[in-house]
């Protein structure tokens, strides 16, 4: 049995995808309860610590651990302060920054063979101050070496390459404490990108306003959309049905909005069409807004992935061909959560001013893909046979 212990573990997405490789995790650790919920909900063999992961004693996970330690220890830290998506995002310096040393920390408690590090790719040049050449990568390095794990390989992938239909970069560090294992990284799996038509196959359009959720599938599916559906595959409880497919609701000027995006048009696209008395005709109107914000209301191309989903995925993307913004169903599709997985906890919506409660689209916008973790849980486990054959 391959043992996984889960940092930061969000709603699941790294859980769901090593589990279909083989991993069975025995702790998770999440300080949001509306991540907990949805977690456990979806993973009830595993023991979930709501806590923050710096107060999380060693007494209170040994109890759950193998004599001999764990395979792996995954740590997904907040990615706030090295995302380069907001104007201040980096102008943070604060200590979460240094959350992976609790990553390096509970490696430490449970005699982790591995860790496997994940976070947005712009952390490899973000420095720990202000006027400060030291980057807090060198610093993780550092004291990764410092705890026994100086056997290290870094790399950024591309979620589209192992079957995301999503463009999302990510950065990552896999450590062992062996250091004659060779370490590798997945292989690309995925012979052509994943478009959103495939992403969405079989999920029937929703009527904004109307109130009434789709729960039946159309019958037209794409392989991506039947490996959705494959609970076989996923290791997860069967449903029959669609759910979070819930309709969402606008305001007619806001319809009106959407009707005159074209594909891979967003608002902005809409501030350079229309201009002088014409804008501030639909600005009077409320079709335009008064201010023009850059990532929002990004009608998707039916025949691309989709850019990276976020936290913000709701007020960001449009549907490729109907007026309206997704579905939670459709945002987890675009991160490759299952269709059984089950998103509890917090409302449908909730201001992006609480830290701890996130509604289902934050909870699915900050998720690992299931499928990128999967890719990582093959090739971990390739290598962890190797070296207990070695041993």
């Amino acid at each position: 049995m391959l043992t996984h212990i889960d940092c930061f573990s969000g709603p699941g997405g790294i859980c769901t995808g090593l589990k279909a490789a083989g991993f069975t995790t025995l702790v998770a650790i999440e300080y949001i309860q509306s991540c907990v919920d949805t977690y456990s909900a979806n993973h009830p063999d595993v023991h979930v610590i709501q806590s923050d992961i710096r107060k999380v004693s060693a007494e209170q996970i040994l109890p759950y651990i193998p004599k001999d330690g764990v395979d792996l220890v995954t740590s997904g830290m907040p990615c706030e302060t090295f995302s380069t998506a907001g104007n201040t995002s980096r102008s943070f310096y604060d200590d979460r920054q240094f959350l992976f040393r609790e990553g390096i920390r509970i490696a430490s408690i449970v005699n982790a063979k591995m860790i496997l590090f994940e976070n947005v790719p712009a952390i490899t040049t973000k420095t720990t101050e202000k006027n400060n050449k030291t980057l807090v990568i060198d610093v993780l390095k550092n004291e990764l070496c410092n705890a026994g794990y100086s056997n290290y390989i870094e790399i950024s992938l591309s979620a589209t390459d192992f079957g995301v239909p999503q463009r999302r970069k990510r950065y990552f560090i896999l450590a062992c404490k062996d250091s004659n294992t060779k370490l590798s990284a997945p292989k690309p799996n995925s012979k052509s990108e994943i478009s959103v038509a495939e992403a969405f196959a079989g999920l029937p359009n929703v009527i904004p306003n109307s109130n009434k959720d789709e729960t039946e599938y159309t019958g037209d599916d794409s392989a991506f959309s039947l490996l959705m559906k494959n609970d076989i595959f996923w290791k997860l409880p069967h449903k029959d049905s669609i759910t979070y497919h819930h309709p969402m609701k606008h305001r007619s000027y806001t319809l009106k909005r959407f009707a005159l995006l074209k594909p891979g048009e967003s608002l902005k696209d809409l501030f350079d069409r229309y201009t002088g008395a014409e804008r501030q005709q639909l600005q009077k109107d409320r079709i335009l807004p008064k201010k023009m914000f850059i990532k929002r209301n990004y009608r998707l191309i039916e025949s691309e992935p989709s850019p990276t989903v976020t936290s913000h995925c709701l007020d960001e993307f449009v549907h490729p061909i109907y007026d309206r913004a997704l579905t939670v169903r459709e945002c987890a599709r675009l991160q490759s959560f299952p269709d059984s997985y089950d998103f509890r906890g917090g409302p449908y919506l909730t201001p992006h001013l609480h830290n701890n409660i996130q509604d289902k689209y934050e909870q699915i916008g900050d998720a690992v893909p299931p499928l990128l973790a999967y890719a990582w849980g093959k090739q971990i486990a390739e290598i962890l046979g190797g070296l207990n054959n070695a041993c």
